[in-house]
């Protein structure tokens, strides 16, 4: 009996050994990525959405998540507390629309940046930001451009807009890029609720692979030209970016959507890409509007 106590104490001094010595590649193992969202849009019910995929990200997909909504509500463009969690992040992903965020808070995303991690943006995440001419923080009205290699706000010279709100979109996948790793399952088309947005044709940025195309049904405006709705890019600090212009709550009922995002957040965190779909998520989300 001595011998056996013995022998199983060295063996466990022998593991202890092991995992002092290298005590990185044990908490590499075992480390789940912390996925942060930073949400804030007026309109579309981005602090309902983002919560449903976080958690399944989390229950399904190995992940850790933090959600991070404007307060007191959505319409609050001034104030998102817990943004220091970006220190600690893996990922970021936004769903913003003009926000005026003062200094300290705009650090801690500033810093996520320049860190090169990797980042997802939604939609409105293209104008994040809005502040007036003149102010400290104006550069940051074109958050779109150096982080999600889109156009720079909405307007502008880019003439940044959309087919109208009756319209909606035909997706279908680019054919030079159907091999993509975060279009695996992805159906080659579908449809969103999402109006397009015009992009075209100076944006997704100069080194994006756009892997989407999307078609106006029913436009508001003639001549509305077809446009990548998500692609890929890197940053200037070398962030890997997943960016897509889809994102009505509507769009998430859709499961190439639902697949395709969570497709890209394994992509951009240089994890495989999931071999074994876990199923459609029941997001059922209504649009507020403005």
């Amino acid at each position: 009996m001595k011998k056996k106590m013995s022998g199983l104490i060295q063996f466990c001094l022998f593991l202890t050994i092991i995992a002092t010595a290298n005590p990185a590649l044990s908490q590499s193992k075992s480390k789940k990525p912390l996925i942060v969202f930073v949400t804030g849009d007026h309109e579309y019910s981005s602090e309902a959405t983002m919560p449903l995929l976080a958690k399944e990200l989390e229950q399904n997909y190995g992940m850790r998540v933090k959600v991070l909504k404007s307060s007191p509500d959505q319409n609050a463009e001034e104030n998102i507390p817990g943004l220091e969690a970006l220190k600690d992040a893996d990922m970021a992903v936004f769903y913003l629309r003009w926000r005026r965020l003062p200094a300290d808070q705009v650090k801690y995303i500033d810093d996520y940046l320049k860190s090169g991690k990797p980042l997802m943006g939604f939609r409105t995440s293209t104008h994040s930001f809005n502040y007036p001419k003149g102010h400290p923080l104006e550069k940051w009205n074109a958050f779109g451009e150096f982080a999600l290699g889109s156009p720079p706000g909405w307007g502008g010279k880019a003439e940044h807009t959309h087919c109208g709100h009756d319209c909606s979109t035909d997706v279908t996948v680019i054919p030079e890029a159907a091999k993509h790793p975060i279009l695996k399952g992805v159906s080659q088309n579908f449809h969103v609720r999402s109006w397009l947005y015009k992009v075209v044709p100076d944006y997704p940025a100069k080194g994006a692979t756009s892997l989407l195309m999307g078609k106006a049904v029913n436009p508001n405006k003639e001549g509305f030209a077809d446009n990548p709705v998500a692609w890929t890019w890197k940053t200037q600090w070398g962030a890997k970016v997943f960016a897509t212009t889809m994102g009505h709550p509507e769009d998430f009922k859709e499961e190439s959507f639902q697949r395709l995002v969570i497709n890209a957040i394994h992509w951009t965190l240089d994890k495989p890409v999931p071999d074994t779909w876990k199923g459609k998520v029941a997001i059922n989300v209504p649009y507020r509007g403005m």
